[in-house]
């Protein structure tokens, strides 16, 4: 074989591998982006968890309720738990991510009934696409927000008492979005909350996802806002504190929490740590302070809604 023919060979075959390994790239990269647009539907588009118990079960007096979103208008379902004694204050509930009002992580019933109990207001409801409620999609803090501003409206207009939140997780950091854009409520529960969803999902995707982080977290953010109506940037709490100070706002939060590391109230704890408070437990999961910790959670609950009236 002259040389010629050996070089057109050569050419041949380095063409041809380099076609192979382009095509191998070109279906990795495909496959990368199918899984994340999959992976990031589904992180928004929530499957339903079902309503196991009412407040019926915890011999509570309760009303079902309608209230509207600020947003787009959806009817968001709901409970009113009217306490045992005059009402002092109405205390709005947040649930987390992927759940609804029923919330049994922490639960949320008992601890309806102990605040019941001493005079409060309890208002429990679903936010968008959970539970009962309108909605196909869930943005994690960015439009529920405007749910919750909904539910606080309904309180304002219904009830005379001062109205504060409590949340927990994604709810947590709902609260503390909504809580700065009205002035009326008085004062805020936020119990493991992050502060900046962006910045969040950058660094803890993968506890989500099970996915390594490169490359999917940035591709999962990237496509997101493209095909949701999610946009990270509409949920970062640690600056919607700001508008909070100087009303009060209660950070709860476990040493041990695995999914959104405790460092996150600290963060927003620090930046008016004159008027803010914190209470950091110990070997308590995500959101499981209350379970593990139920009457000293009760207490610092009580002893925080007390201090607000009283300032009120």
């Amino acid at each position: 074989m002259n040389l010629p023919m050996q070089l057109e060979r050569k050419a041949r075959t380095k063409k041809r591998i380099a076609i192979s390994l382009a095509s191998v790239l070109l279906v990795a990269i495909v496959a990368c982006v199918a899984i994340s647009v999959y992976v990031g539907w589904n992180l928004t588009h929530k499957e339903r968890k079902p309503i196991l118990e009412t407040p019926k079960d915890y011999g509570l007096a309760y009303q079902d309720a309608t209230f509207i979103s600020k947003d787009d208008g959806l009817k968001l379902k709901g409970w009113i738990i009217e306490p045992t004694k005059q009402a002092r204050m109405t205390i709005i509930f947040s649930h987390g991510y992927g759940g609804n009002r029923y919330e049994p992580n922490v639960p949320f019933l008992p601890l309806a009934q102990s605040l019941a109990a001493e005079g409060y207001r309890v208002m429990m409801f679903d936010f968008r696409a959970s539970g009962e409620s309108e909605g196909d999609m869930t943005t994690i803090g960015a439009k529920e927000k405007y749910d919750l501003l909904g539910v606080i409206d309904y309180a304002k207009h219904h009830y005379s008492e001062p109205v504060a939140l409590y949340g927990v997780s994604m709810g947590a950091a709902t609260s503390i979005l909504a809580a700065g854009m009205d002035k009326d409520v008085k004062a805020v529960i936020a119990d493991s909350p992050f502060s900046d969803l962006e910045g969040y999902l950058r660094t803890y995707m993968p506890v989500w996802t099970h996915l390594p982080n490169v490359p999917f977290t940035y591709l999962i953010i990237t496509l997101i806002p493209m095909l949701t109506d999610l946009n990270p940037a509409e949920s970062i709490p640690i600056k919607a504190v700001d508008q909070i100070a100087p009303r009060p706002v209660l950070f709860i939060h476990s040493k041990d929490d695995p999914s959104i590391p405790y460092k996150e109230s600290v963060s927003m704890y620090n930046k008016h740590r004159d008027v803010f408070e914190i209470w950091l437990t110990e070997k308590a999961k995500h959101v499981k302070s209350f379970a593990m910790y139920k009457d000293d959670y009760i207490q610092k609950v009580l002893q925080f809604l007390e201090k607000v009236q009283k300032a009120e």
